[in-house]
């Protein structure tokens, strides 16, 4: 079993548009000026969006995930100083990121029961689209689905992105099992049915939201709550069998 991890097992509380999200932009820009960075907030906004907006735009033709450090730093030179992905007053302006960011995320109250209840019979895995790793397997270690992981692959720590089969064959290996053998459960038509689906992997929606309109990808199963999982996963197998 592999899992998706944001809209799957991790949701998010609403407060204004995660596209924006000035709060956390606010939050990044108060690290840069606790690290002698005095930038006006207007001119860091509308460079950290550009920044951001273009290594979006290239991530989606090529699959990569470049490490979020990598747009803070891009950001920072282009404002005229001198620094690198390495250098303190990134991982500086990345804790402030992540602290807002795991301050709106909280775990689907049914998520630790049924991971506890299929890591009886399967090996379970995660695949996550994250440039902030490491906050990414801090909410895993927080939220106490850490033990329940035989394998946790996120896209910052590799440089690929779902729905690349770079990524899902990397879960596979590290999990020591074939596609065929596998299911793997997400929300994100494109990244979690049609990328495991193009590996060989049955894929299951947990369907969070409306499906697109003009959507051609046909999960193998679809369910409207992870509780609902381990009926489904049954079905699937005497599908096979």
């Amino acid at each position: 079993m592999l899992f998706d991890l944001f809209d799957t097992l991790v949701l998010f509380r609403e407060f204004e548009d995660r596209d924006d999200y000035p709060s956390y932009l606010v939050d990044m820009h108060k690290a840069l000026l606790g690290g002698g960075v005095g930038v006006p907030f207007e001119r860091f906004r509308d460079t950290y969006f550009a920044v951001r907006n273009g290594i979006v735009e290239r991530s989606q033709r090529t699959l990569e995930e470049p490490h979020f450090s990598l747009r803070v730093a891009l950001t920072l030179q282009k404002l005229g100083f001198n620094v690198t992905q390495k250098d303190p007053i990134v991982a500086d302006v990345i804790k402030a990121f992540s602290k807002e960011f795991k301050n709106r995320a909280y775990p689907d109250p049914e998520a630790k029961k049924v991971l506890n209840q299929l890591h009886k019979t399967y090996k379970i895995g995660l695949v996550s689209n994250f440039s902030v790793p490491e906050c990414g397997h801090d909410l895993l270690e927080e939220y106490g689905f850490k033990r329940f992981m035989d394998a946790v692959v996120i896209s910052g720590d590799v440089n690929r992105r779902k729905p690349s089969p770079d990524i899902f064959e990397t879960a596979l290996k590290r999990l020591g099992v074939e596609a065929h053998e596998t299911v793997f459960v997400g929300d994100s038509p494109d990244h979690d049915i049609r990328g495991p689906q193009s590996v060989g992997m049955k894929a299951i929606l947990i369907k969070r939201a409306p499906i697109p309109e003009g959507n051609t990808v046909k999960p193998d199963a679809v369910v409207q709550k992870l509780s609902e999982l381990p009926k489904a996963i049954k079905t699937l197998e005497q599908t096979k069998t």
